[in-house]
Protein backbone atom coordinates (compact mmCIF):
# COMPACT_ATOMS: atom_id res chain seq x y z
CA UNK A 1 0.00 0.00 0.00
CA UNK A 2 1.34 3.41 -0.94
CA UNK A 3 0.31 6.64 0.76
CA UNK A 4 -0.51 9.45 -1.68
CA UNK A 5 -1.11 13.06 -0.73
CA UNK A 6 -3.78 15.05 -2.58
CA UNK A 7 -3.16 18.81 -2.66
CA UNK A 8 -5.63 21.63 -3.30
CA UNK A 9 -5.72 21.75 -7.11
CA UNK A 10 -5.50 24.81 -9.32
CA UNK A 11 -9.18 25.55 -9.96
CA UNK A 12 -8.42 28.05 -12.70
CA UNK A 13 -9.40 31.70 -13.24
CA UNK A 14 -6.35 32.94 -11.31
CA UNK A 15 -7.60 31.59 -7.97
CA UNK A 16 -4.78 30.98 -5.49
CA UNK A 17 -6.65 29.75 -2.41
CA UNK A 18 -9.90 28.19 -1.24
CA UNK A 19 -11.68 27.64 2.06
CA UNK A 20 -12.53 24.08 2.99
CA UNK A 21 -16.28 24.09 3.62
CA UNK A 22 -16.90 20.43 4.46
CA UNK A 23 -15.52 16.95 4.22
CA UNK A 24 -17.67 14.27 2.57
CA UNK A 25 -15.38 11.52 3.88
CA UNK A 26 -13.69 10.62 7.16
CA UNK A 27 -10.45 8.89 8.11
CA UNK A 28 -10.79 5.18 7.37
CA UNK A 29 -13.38 5.57 4.60
CA UNK A 30 -12.87 3.75 1.34
CA UNK A 31 -13.28 5.93 -1.74
CA UNK A 32 -13.36 5.38 -5.46
CA UNK A 33 -12.01 7.48 -8.30
CA UNK A 34 -13.98 10.71 -8.83
CA UNK A 35 -16.10 10.25 -5.71
CA UNK A 36 -16.83 13.67 -4.16
CA UNK A 37 -14.66 13.97 -1.04
CA UNK A 38 -14.92 17.66 -0.11
CA UNK A 39 -16.45 21.02 -0.87
CA UNK A 40 -14.26 24.12 -1.10
CA UNK A 41 -15.30 27.73 -1.52
CA UNK A 42 -13.26 29.89 -3.83
CA UNK A 43 -13.62 33.62 -4.34
CA UNK A 44 -16.11 32.82 -7.09
CA UNK A 45 -17.93 29.56 -6.45
CA UNK A 46 -18.54 26.51 -4.31
CA UNK A 47 -16.61 23.63 -5.87
CA UNK A 48 -16.84 19.89 -5.27
CA UNK A 49 -13.51 18.03 -5.25
CA UNK A 50 -13.44 14.45 -6.56
CA UNK A 51 -11.08 11.79 -5.32
CA UNK A 52 -8.04 11.32 -7.57
CA UNK A 53 -7.57 7.65 -6.57
CA UNK A 54 -9.28 4.48 -5.49
CA UNK A 55 -8.18 3.87 -1.94
CA UNK A 56 -8.71 4.55 1.75
CA UNK A 57 -8.57 7.93 3.51
CA UNK A 58 -5.64 7.80 5.93
CA UNK A 59 -5.33 11.44 6.93
CA UNK A 60 -7.21 14.74 6.77
CA UNK A 61 -4.80 17.65 6.93
CA UNK A 62 -7.34 20.48 7.14
CA UNK A 63 -10.45 21.25 9.17
CA UNK A 64 -13.58 22.89 7.72
CA UNK A 65 -13.33 26.67 7.86
CA UNK A 66 -9.60 26.79 7.11
CA UNK A 67 -8.28 28.64 4.04
CA UNK A 68 -5.80 26.59 2.01
CA UNK A 69 -3.43 27.77 -0.71
CA UNK A 70 -3.19 25.95 -4.04
CA UNK A 71 -0.63 23.16 -3.75
CA UNK A 72 -1.07 22.55 -0.01
CA UNK A 73 -2.07 19.01 1.04
CA UNK A 74 -5.70 18.34 1.90
CA UNK A 75 -5.91 14.60 2.39
CA UNK A 76 -3.80 11.44 2.22
CA UNK A 77 -4.93 8.16 0.69
CA UNK A 78 -3.68 4.62 1.06
CA UNK A 79 -3.63 3.36 -2.52
CA UNK A 80 -3.49 -0.33 -3.42
CA UNK A 81 -1.36 -1.76 -6.19
CA UNK A 82 1.82 0.23 -5.52
CA UNK A 83 4.72 -0.22 -3.14
CA UNK A 84 6.03 2.51 -0.92
CA UNK A 85 8.96 4.34 -2.46
CA UNK A 86 12.34 4.06 -0.74
CA UNK A 87 13.94 7.22 0.65
CA UNK A 88 15.02 9.50 -2.17
CA UNK A 89 12.90 7.78 -4.80
CA UNK A 90 10.50 10.70 -5.08
CA UNK A 91 13.33 13.11 -5.92
CA UNK A 92 14.82 10.69 -8.42
CA UNK A 93 11.45 10.21 -10.10
CA UNK A 94 11.11 13.95 -10.56
CA UNK A 95 14.32 13.95 -12.55
CA UNK A 96 12.88 11.49 -15.08
CA UNK A 97 11.06 13.21 -17.91
CA UNK A 98 8.78 10.21 -18.42
CA UNK A 99 7.72 9.84 -14.77
CA UNK A 100 3.97 9.04 -14.53
CA UNK A 101 1.71 11.63 -12.91
CA UNK A 102 -1.11 10.31 -10.63
CA UNK A 103 -3.19 13.50 -10.86
CA UNK A 104 -6.52 14.36 -12.41
CA UNK A 105 -6.45 15.99 -15.81
CA UNK A 106 -6.84 19.73 -15.45
CA UNK A 107 -6.07 19.82 -11.74
CA UNK A 108 -2.88 21.82 -12.21
CA UNK A 109 -0.57 21.66 -9.20
CA UNK A 110 0.89 18.23 -8.48
CA UNK A 111 0.43 16.81 -4.98
CA UNK A 112 4.21 16.89 -4.38
CA UNK A 113 4.92 20.19 -6.16
CA UNK A 114 8.14 21.87 -5.14
CA UNK A 115 6.80 25.42 -4.89
CA UNK A 116 3.96 25.36 -2.42
CA UNK A 117 2.68 28.78 -1.39
CA UNK A 118 3.61 29.84 2.13
CA UNK A 119 0.97 29.17 4.76
CA UNK A 120 0.72 30.50 8.27
CA UNK A 121 0.67 27.97 11.07
CA UNK A 122 -2.75 27.10 12.49
CA UNK A 123 -3.08 25.55 15.94
CA UNK A 124 -4.44 22.05 16.21
CA UNK A 125 -3.60 20.87 12.71
CA UNK A 126 -0.91 18.43 11.72
CA UNK A 127 1.64 20.58 9.85
CA UNK A 128 2.21 19.93 6.18
CA UNK A 129 5.72 19.01 5.14
CA UNK A 130 7.41 22.30 4.15
CA UNK A 131 10.20 20.84 2.05
CA UNK A 132 10.75 17.97 -0.33
CA UNK A 133 13.65 16.74 1.78
CA UNK A 134 11.22 15.75 4.51
CA UNK A 135 9.04 13.66 2.17
CA UNK A 136 11.16 10.44 2.19
CA UNK A 137 11.27 10.46 5.98
CA UNK A 138 7.50 10.74 6.17
CA UNK A 139 7.01 7.87 3.74
CA UNK A 140 9.40 5.66 5.69
CA UNK A 141 7.51 6.38 8.90
CA UNK A 142 4.26 5.43 7.23
CA UNK A 143 5.79 2.17 6.01
CA UNK A 144 6.85 1.16 9.51
CA UNK A 145 3.54 1.98 11.20
CA UNK A 146 0.70 2.39 8.70
CA UNK A 147 -2.00 1.56 11.23
CA UNK A 148 -1.10 4.60 13.33
CA UNK A 149 -2.13 7.13 10.70
CA UNK A 150 -5.87 7.27 11.54
CA UNK A 151 -5.19 7.60 15.27
CA UNK A 152 -2.61 10.32 14.71
CA UNK A 153 -5.02 12.18 12.49
CA UNK A 154 -7.82 11.99 15.01
CA UNK A 155 -5.51 13.30 17.72
CA UNK A 156 -4.29 16.19 15.57
CA UNK A 157 -7.78 17.27 14.61
CA UNK A 158 -9.04 16.93 18.16
CA UNK A 159 -6.55 19.51 19.40
CA UNK A 160 -8.76 22.21 17.88
CA UNK A 161 -12.46 22.26 18.86
CA UNK A 162 -14.63 20.86 16.09
CA UNK A 163 -17.25 23.32 14.89
CA UNK A 164 -18.67 24.56 11.61
CA UNK A 165 -17.80 28.09 10.40
CA UNK A 166 -21.26 29.51 11.35
CA UNK A 167 -20.90 28.13 14.88
CA UNK A 168 -17.38 29.58 15.18
CA UNK A 169 -18.75 32.94 14.04
CA UNK A 170 -21.55 32.78 16.61
CA UNK A 171 -19.04 31.90 19.32
CA UNK A 172 -16.93 34.94 18.44
CA UNK A 173 -20.01 37.17 18.57
CA UNK A 174 -20.91 35.86 22.02
CA UNK A 175 -17.37 35.90 23.33
CA UNK A 176 -17.38 32.14 24.02
CA UNK A 177 -14.13 30.17 24.07
CA UNK A 178 -14.79 27.03 22.01
CA UNK A 179 -12.06 25.14 23.83
CA UNK A 180 -14.18 25.45 26.98
CA UNK A 181 -17.30 23.96 25.36
CA UNK A 182 -18.13 20.26 25.19
CA UNK A 183 -19.55 19.29 21.80
CA UNK A 184 -22.61 17.06 21.78
CA UNK A 185 -22.80 16.63 18.01
CA UNK A 186 -21.47 13.79 15.92
CA UNK A 187 -17.86 12.93 16.88
CA UNK A 188 -17.77 15.81 19.36
CA UNK A 189 -18.94 18.53 16.96
CA UNK A 190 -19.90 21.73 18.78
CA UNK A 191 -23.45 22.85 17.91
CA UNK A 192 -25.47 26.04 18.39
CA UNK A 193 -27.26 24.31 21.27
CA UNK A 194 -23.90 23.72 22.96
CA UNK A 195 -23.18 27.46 22.69
CA UNK A 196 -26.59 28.27 24.17
CA UNK A 197 -25.92 25.90 27.04
CA UNK A 198 -22.46 27.38 27.62
CA UNK A 199 -23.83 30.93 27.65
CA UNK A 200 -26.45 30.06 30.27
CA UNK A 201 -24.33 27.82 32.45
CA UNK A 202 -25.87 24.68 30.98
CA UNK A 203 -24.94 21.01 31.32
CA UNK A 204 -21.90 20.24 33.44
CA UNK A 205 -18.89 18.32 32.18
CA UNK A 206 -17.72 14.97 33.49
CA UNK A 207 -15.76 16.55 36.31
CA UNK A 208 -18.86 18.39 37.55
CA UNK A 209 -17.77 21.87 36.46
CA UNK A 210 -19.39 24.15 33.92
CA UNK A 211 -16.88 24.73 31.11
CA UNK A 212 -17.47 28.43 30.54
CA UNK A 213 -14.82 30.92 29.38
CA UNK A 214 -13.18 32.75 32.24
CA UNK A 215 -13.70 36.31 31.06
CA UNK A 216 -15.04 39.43 32.71
CA UNK A 217 -16.69 40.46 29.45
CA UNK A 218 -18.49 37.19 28.72
CA UNK A 219 -21.83 38.26 30.19
CA UNK A 220 -21.89 41.57 28.33
CA UNK A 221 -20.68 40.07 25.07
CA UNK A 222 -23.31 37.34 25.22
CA UNK A 223 -26.12 39.90 25.26
CA UNK A 224 -27.65 40.25 21.78
CA UNK A 225 -26.19 43.14 19.81
CA UNK A 226 -23.66 44.10 22.47
CA UNK A 227 -20.44 42.56 21.19
CA UNK A 228 -18.32 43.56 18.21
CA UNK A 229 -18.55 41.21 15.26
CA UNK A 230 -15.39 40.39 13.31
CA UNK A 231 -15.99 38.90 9.88
CA UNK A 232 -12.98 37.42 8.05
CA UNK A 233 -12.40 39.04 4.68
CA UNK A 234 -12.28 36.07 2.35
CA UNK A 235 -14.15 34.28 -0.40
CA UNK A 236 -16.60 36.36 -2.40
CA UNK A 237 -16.31 39.40 -0.12
CA UNK A 238 -12.54 39.48 -0.56
CA UNK A 239 -12.78 39.13 -4.33
CA UNK A 240 -15.50 41.79 -4.56
CA UNK A 241 -13.52 44.23 -2.42
CA UNK A 242 -10.37 43.80 -4.50
CA UNK A 243 -12.29 44.19 -7.77
CA UNK A 244 -14.12 47.33 -6.64
CA UNK A 245 -10.95 48.98 -5.35
CA UNK A 246 -9.12 48.11 -8.55
CA UNK A 247 -11.96 49.52 -10.67
CA UNK A 248 -12.59 52.66 -8.62
CA UNK A 249 -8.94 53.68 -8.44
CA UNK A 250 -7.75 52.63 -11.89
CA UNK A 251 -10.52 54.00 -14.11
CA UNK A 252 -12.17 57.46 -14.06
CA UNK A 253 -15.89 56.76 -13.86
CA UNK A 254 -19.00 58.82 -14.50
CA UNK A 255 -22.73 58.06 -14.40
CA UNK A 256 -25.66 59.28 -16.48
CA UNK A 257 -29.33 58.86 -15.51
CA UNK A 258 -32.59 58.63 -17.40
CA UNK A 259 -36.11 58.24 -15.99
CA UNK A 260 -38.46 56.49 -18.41
CA UNK A 261 -42.17 55.73 -18.67
CA UNK A 262 -42.12 51.93 -19.03
CA UNK A 263 -45.86 51.35 -18.92
CA UNK A 264 -45.90 49.93 -22.45
CA UNK A 265 -43.02 47.57 -21.61
CA UNK A 266 -44.77 46.46 -18.41
CA UNK A 267 -47.86 45.59 -20.44
CA UNK A 268 -45.70 43.74 -22.98
CA UNK A 269 -44.07 41.70 -20.20
CA UNK A 270 -47.50 40.69 -18.87
CA UNK A 271 -48.59 39.50 -22.32
CA UNK A 272 -45.36 37.56 -22.84
CA UNK A 273 -45.63 35.90 -19.46
CA UNK A 274 -49.22 34.89 -20.13
CA UNK A 275 -48.15 33.18 -23.35
CA UNK A 276 -45.24 31.29 -21.80
CA UNK A 277 -45.71 27.53 -21.78
CA UNK A 278 -45.50 25.57 -18.55
CA UNK A 279 -41.91 24.79 -17.62
CA UNK A 280 -40.43 27.59 -19.71
CA UNK A 281 -38.76 30.64 -18.20
CA UNK A 282 -41.18 33.55 -17.96
CA UNK A 283 -39.54 36.73 -19.27
CA UNK A 284 -39.54 39.65 -16.87
CA UNK A 285 -38.53 43.28 -17.05
CA UNK A 286 -34.85 42.35 -16.54
CA UNK A 287 -34.97 40.08 -19.60
CA UNK A 288 -36.54 42.78 -21.77
CA UNK A 289 -34.00 45.36 -20.60
CA UNK A 290 -31.18 42.91 -21.32
CA UNK A 291 -32.48 42.37 -24.85
CA UNK A 292 -32.90 46.11 -25.36
CA UNK A 293 -29.33 46.69 -24.17
CA UNK A 294 -27.97 44.15 -26.66
CA UNK A 295 -29.84 45.93 -29.46
CA UNK A 296 -28.74 49.40 -28.36
CA UNK A 297 -25.10 48.29 -28.29
CA UNK A 298 -25.27 47.84 -32.06
CA UNK A 299 -25.46 51.63 -32.39
CA UNK A 300 -22.95 52.33 -29.61
CA UNK A 301 -20.36 49.51 -29.62
CA UNK A 302 -17.96 51.71 -27.64
CA UNK A 303 -19.69 50.67 -24.39
CA UNK A 304 -19.02 46.99 -25.08
CA UNK A 305 -15.27 47.28 -24.78
CA UNK A 306 -12.28 47.06 -22.45
CA UNK A 307 -9.06 48.97 -21.83
CA UNK A 308 -5.87 47.06 -22.66
CA UNK A 309 -3.15 48.89 -20.79
CA UNK A 310 -0.34 46.60 -21.95
CA UNK A 311 -1.13 46.98 -25.63
CA UNK A 312 -2.21 50.63 -25.33
CA UNK A 313 -5.46 49.75 -27.09
CA UNK A 314 -9.21 49.90 -26.58
CA UNK A 315 -10.65 46.50 -27.48
CA UNK A 316 -14.25 46.51 -28.68
CA UNK A 317 -15.81 43.10 -28.26
CA UNK A 318 -17.52 41.58 -31.26
CA UNK A 319 -19.94 39.66 -29.02
CA UNK A 320 -22.04 40.73 -26.04
CA UNK A 321 -21.23 38.55 -23.03
CA UNK A 322 -23.73 39.91 -20.55
CA UNK A 323 -22.97 39.88 -16.82
CA UNK A 324 -26.03 39.67 -14.57
CA UNK A 325 -25.32 40.78 -10.99
CA UNK A 326 -26.96 38.39 -8.52
CA UNK A 327 -27.25 38.74 -4.76
CA UNK A 328 -26.53 35.36 -3.15
CA UNK A 329 -26.01 34.09 0.40
CA UNK A 330 -22.26 34.10 -0.37
CA UNK A 331 -22.29 37.72 -1.57
CA UNK A 332 -22.51 39.46 -4.93
CA UNK A 333 -21.80 37.24 -7.94
CA UNK A 334 -21.93 38.16 -11.63
CA UNK A 335 -22.60 35.08 -13.79
CA UNK A 336 -22.24 35.61 -17.51
CA UNK A 337 -24.69 34.95 -20.36
CA UNK A 338 -22.42 34.14 -23.30
CA UNK A 339 -23.35 35.62 -26.69
CA UNK A 340 -26.44 37.25 -25.22
CA UNK A 341 -26.87 39.33 -28.35
CA UNK A 342 -27.57 36.17 -30.39
CA UNK A 343 -30.26 34.76 -28.09
CA UNK A 344 -34.00 35.13 -28.76
CA UNK A 345 -35.96 36.65 -25.88
CA UNK A 346 -37.22 33.28 -24.59
CA UNK A 347 -33.73 31.76 -24.58
CA UNK A 348 -32.32 34.85 -22.88
CA UNK A 349 -34.96 34.54 -20.16
CA UNK A 350 -34.03 30.89 -19.64
CA UNK A 351 -30.31 31.65 -19.50
CA UNK A 352 -30.78 34.42 -16.94
CA UNK A 353 -33.01 32.24 -14.75
CA UNK A 354 -30.62 29.29 -14.86
CA UNK A 355 -27.57 31.39 -14.05
CA UNK A 356 -29.34 33.15 -11.18
CA UNK A 357 -30.56 29.89 -9.64
CA UNK A 358 -27.14 28.29 -9.99
CA UNK A 359 -25.44 31.32 -8.43
CA UNK A 360 -27.79 31.39 -5.44
CA UNK A 361 -27.21 27.69 -4.83
CA UNK A 362 -23.45 28.29 -4.84
CA UNK A 363 -22.84 25.94 -7.76
CA UNK A 364 -21.67 28.38 -10.42
CA UNK A 365 -18.44 27.25 -12.07
CA UNK A 366 -15.58 29.79 -11.85
CA UNK A 367 -15.45 29.97 -15.66
CA UNK A 368 -19.06 31.22 -15.71
CA UNK A 369 -18.13 34.19 -13.51
CA UNK A 370 -15.61 35.79 -15.84
CA UNK A 371 -15.36 37.14 -19.35
CA UNK A 372 -18.34 39.50 -19.32
CA UNK A 373 -18.18 42.55 -21.61
CA UNK A 374 -20.95 44.63 -19.98
CA UNK A 375 -23.07 44.13 -16.84
CA UNK A 376 -26.63 44.75 -15.64
CA UNK A 377 -27.46 45.13 -11.95
CA UNK A 378 -31.09 45.22 -10.85
CA UNK A 379 -31.20 47.29 -7.65
CA UNK A 380 -34.91 47.84 -8.13
CA UNK A 381 -35.71 44.44 -6.64
CA UNK A 382 -34.59 45.89 -3.29
CA UNK A 383 -36.92 48.89 -3.62
CA UNK A 384 -34.17 51.30 -4.67
CA UNK A 385 -34.92 53.98 -7.27
CA UNK A 386 -31.39 54.53 -8.60
CA UNK A 387 -27.70 54.13 -7.88
CA UNK A 388 -24.20 54.72 -9.23
CA UNK A 389 -22.74 51.24 -9.75
CA UNK A 390 -18.99 50.72 -10.07
CA UNK A 391 -17.84 49.37 -13.41
CA UNK A 392 -16.70 45.76 -13.33
CA UNK A 393 -12.93 45.48 -14.01
CA UNK A 394 -12.33 44.61 -17.65
CA UNK A 395 -15.52 46.31 -18.86
CA UNK A 396 -16.46 49.80 -20.04
CA UNK A 397 -19.96 50.16 -18.60
CA UNK A 398 -22.56 48.84 -16.17
CA UNK A 399 -26.31 49.49 -16.24
CA UNK A 400 -28.40 49.74 -13.06
CA UNK A 401 -32.19 49.31 -13.07
CA UNK A 402 -34.22 51.05 -10.40
CA UNK A 403 -37.61 50.09 -9.02
CA UNK A 404 -40.70 50.53 -11.17
CA UNK A 405 -42.89 53.15 -9.50
CA UNK A 406 -46.51 53.96 -10.18
CA UNK A 407 -46.58 57.77 -10.21
CA UNK A 408 -48.07 60.82 -11.97
CA UNK A 409 -46.41 61.38 -15.35
CA UNK A 410 -46.99 63.42 -18.46
CA UNK A 411 -48.89 61.31 -20.99
CA UNK A 412 -50.77 62.33 -24.18
CA UNK A 413 -50.78 65.98 -23.21
CA UNK A 414 -52.09 65.35 -19.70
CA UNK A 415 -51.13 63.82 -16.36
CA UNK A 416 -51.74 60.13 -15.71
CA UNK A 417 -50.51 57.40 -13.36
CA UNK A 418 -47.77 55.57 -15.23
CA UNK A 419 -45.07 52.95 -14.53
CA UNK A 420 -41.82 54.87 -14.24
CA UNK A 421 -38.27 53.48 -14.06
CA UNK A 422 -34.87 55.15 -13.58
CA UNK A 423 -31.85 53.83 -15.51
CA UNK A 424 -28.29 54.62 -14.44
CA UNK A 425 -25.28 53.92 -16.67
CA UNK A 426 -21.80 54.12 -15.13
CA UNK A 427 -18.93 54.09 -17.60
CA UNK A 428 -15.15 54.17 -17.83
CA UNK A 429 -14.46 57.67 -19.15
CA UNK A 430 -11.18 56.52 -20.72
CA UNK A 431 -13.18 54.37 -23.13
CA UNK A 432 -16.61 55.96 -23.33
CA UNK A 433 -17.41 59.65 -23.77
CA UNK A 434 -20.45 61.31 -22.27
CA UNK A 435 -22.03 61.59 -25.71
CA UNK A 436 -21.74 57.85 -26.34
CA UNK A 437 -23.11 56.96 -22.91
CA UNK A 438 -26.00 59.35 -23.38
CA UNK A 439 -26.87 57.94 -26.81
CA UNK A 440 -26.93 54.41 -25.43
CA UNK A 441 -29.15 55.41 -22.52
CA UNK A 442 -31.48 57.39 -24.80
CA UNK A 443 -31.82 54.38 -27.10
CA UNK A 444 -32.65 52.17 -24.13
CA UNK A 445 -35.26 54.65 -22.98
CA UNK A 446 -36.76 54.80 -26.46
CA UNK A 447 -37.15 51.00 -26.63
CA UNK A 448 -38.58 50.69 -23.12
CA UNK A 449 -41.06 53.53 -23.52
CA UNK A 450 -42.19 52.30 -26.96
CA UNK A 451 -41.30 48.61 -27.53
CA UNK A 452 -42.42 48.87 -31.19
CA UNK A 453 -39.46 51.17 -31.81
CA UNK A 454 -37.22 48.13 -31.55
CA UNK A 455 -37.83 47.70 -35.29
CA UNK A 456 -35.40 50.57 -35.84
CA UNK A 457 -32.60 48.54 -34.24
CA UNK A 458 -32.97 45.25 -36.10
Amino acid sequence: MAVKDFALPDLGEGLTESELVSWKVAVGDSVHLNQIIAEVETAKALVELPAPYDGRVSRLYVEPGVTVAVGEPLVAFEVAGAELEPPGAADEADDRADAPEPTLVGYGARPDATTRPARRARPGLAPAEPTREAAPARKTAVASAPAAAPAATATALAERPRATPPVRKLARERGIDLSAVTGTGARGLITRQDLDAAATGGPATADGSHRLPVSATTTAAAAPGRGDVRIPIRGVRKATAEAMVRSAFSAPQATVFLTVDVTATSELVERLRARTADGEARPGLLTVVAKALCLAIRRTPEVNARWDDDAHEIVQSGAVHLGIAAATPRGLLVPVVRDADLLPLADLAGAIRTLAETARSGRTAPADLSGSTITITNVGVFGVDAGTPIVTPGEAAILALGAVRRQPWEHDGGIALRNVLTLALSFDHRIVDGQQASVLLADLGRILSDPASVLAFV
